[in-house]
């Protein structure tokens, strides 16, 4: 009987090492970024059968049956009207800076999506100016409104918008809003998906979150964009989630949330569209893809228009592709580059891409929240900071709240705004979409914004980070371990 057992044993040994060779075989063929795989060898070496089970559930990019099997079918149908957008007036190629070309050209070729010009910008700082600029256009809207958010959160001013809609279903306006299950949980339980759906509004849940469906798709896999279009003429995108600051996770003792969006009129409202249309059907299965925009765009005196390129990412979508547009964009600096995130565990590439900027004598400031809604993250990101320091990068930790805005400047001429943190998940996961503007006007202004964010920040002392406490040096290293998968 004890020979039995001894076999037992040594099959349960032979079985498990098999397991963690298959898995760690398939880590190695991923081909992903080197320390993502390292982090999840750790992981499932460290946490015995555990650590497998984890990988299995959030390692590798995961759709679901259903969702995939809809996106291969879609690609043709959107790419044919993403080739469309080359015969629009507002696709001048050869107007676009020196800037600008080169990011419309890598869209172009990884996504089919150009740059196009002719767009009116106006950015919003405050949510008392975001969303009642939101509740005038839905209250003026004439056909239709489509609108996506990770979290809508009930309270305050966002319940206002919440009434707008419903008045305008019941004047006819076709409404359509896709939420994300997760970022919306609240929203859900609450009594607004009954009168909303009472109303005639159609209101779907992406990407429900579901113990059965954990062996089915990735469950932390997040619909991140924030789209609002009125009627194919006006749209909004940015980093707020359509809710009121002084209603939402009031306890988690960061303060209000700090956030920007950008309303937009011109042919970039349609290409908006177009990204909400395609989350819709990969959703749903139905299909709304929206008219090609049919502006004109008037004679300018002066070398360039302004042009906007919309990047859009996740599952569907080419890897990496905001990534290497920011990429693009630090290695384009000549004098200056001003980043504003709340959450920031940079890849490989982009630490060495921001500390090579300073090296090379460009000023770099990175604005970052004081206190952050998420510890590991936190934690995470001060393991980045000593390094950055040392090369001359300038790091502010901003006390006037939750810092939720999503931007980057470059030389005070062109920049970056969207749903996009500069962390691993925002990167090569979940589904965002950011903006390259290539507008003047619109980039002081937000260049001015980023600045009253400094001012309102404490900077980062190299000589003094360096004496914190070996408590803290060792919950940053330990974090930093996991910063490829935060």
């Amino acid at each position: 009987m004890e020979q039995f057992y001894q076999i037992l044993t040594w099959i349960g040994i032979f079985a498990y090492w098999l397991l963690i060779a298959a898995v760690t075989m398939r880590v190695v063929f991923k081909r992903r970024a080197v320390g993502v795989s390292l982090a999840w060898m750790m992981i499932i070496y460290i946490v015995p059968i555990g650590g497998v089970i984890a990988y299995l559930l959030f390692g590798e990019l995961n759709l679901g049956k259903k969702r995939a099997e809809r996106a291969r079918e879609m690609f043709f149908p959107f790419a044919s009207w993403f080739q469309c957008l080359t015969e629009c007036p507002g696709h001048q190629p050869q107007n676009m800076s020196d800037v600008a070309k080169p990011i419309s050209d890598l869209c172009e070729n990884r996504l089919g999506l150009p740059g196009l010009v002719g767009n009116h910008l106006s950015l919003k700082s405050s949510t008392d100016e975001i969303l009642r600029a939101l509740i005038t256009d839905i209250n003026n809207a004439q056909h239709a409104i489509h609108l996506e958010f990770y979290i809508w959160n009930p309270g305050g001013l966002a319940d206002e918008v919440g009434v707008a809609l419903i008045q305008a279903a019941k004047r006819g306006i076709k409404i359509r809003i896709l939420l994300d299950s997760a970022g919306s949980m609240r929203f859900f339980r609450s009594h607004w998906p009954k009168l909303i759906r009472g109303a005639g509004i159609e209101l779907v849940e992406a990407l429900a979150v579901s113990p059965f469906r954990m062996f089915l798709r990735r469950l932390d896999l997040r619909q991140h964009r924030k789209i609002v279009v009125i009627d194919d003429n006006i749209a909004y995108t940015g980093s707020m989630n359509l809710v009121d600051p002084a209603f939402f996770k009031v306890d988690a003792g960061v303060g209000q949330w700090v956030d920007v969006m950008v309303r937009i009129s011109g042919p970039t409202v349609s290409v908006l569209n177009c990204i909400q249309a395609w989350d819709w059907e990969v959703e749903t299965g139905q299909r709304f893809l929206p008219p090609l925009p049919a502006c004109k765009i008037p004679a300018e005196d002066k070398p360039y228009y302004d042009t906007v390129q919309v990047i859009p990412s996740g599952p569907g979508m080419p890897d990496d592709i905001i990534h290497q547009v920011l990429l693009l964009s630090i290695y384009q600096a000549k004098k200056s580059i001003v980043i504003t995130t709340p959450y920031f565990v940079p890849s490989e590439h982009l630490l060495h891409a921001m500390k090579g900027a300073a090296e090379r004598n460009i000023e770099v400031h990175i604005v970052l929240p004081k206190k952050n809604d998420s510890t590991m993250v936190e934690w995470a990101s001060r393991s980045f900071f000593s390094d950055l320091l040392k090369s001359g990068v300038h790091i502010h930790r901003f006390h006037g709240g939750l810092l939720h805005t999503k931007s980057v400047v470059i030389d005070d001429t062109h920049c970056l705004i969207g749903t996009v943190n500069l962390d691993m998940r925002s990167l090569w996961l979940n589904f965002e979409v950011t903006m390259a503007v290539d507008n003047l006007e619109f980039t002081h202004k937000l260049s001015q914004l980023q600045q009253n964010y400094i001012a309102n920040s404490e900077p980062v002392d190299k000589d003094q980070w360096e004496k914190r406490s070996v408590r803290n040096k060792f919950g940053e290293r330990f974090f930093y371990m996991f910063s490829p998968l935060l």
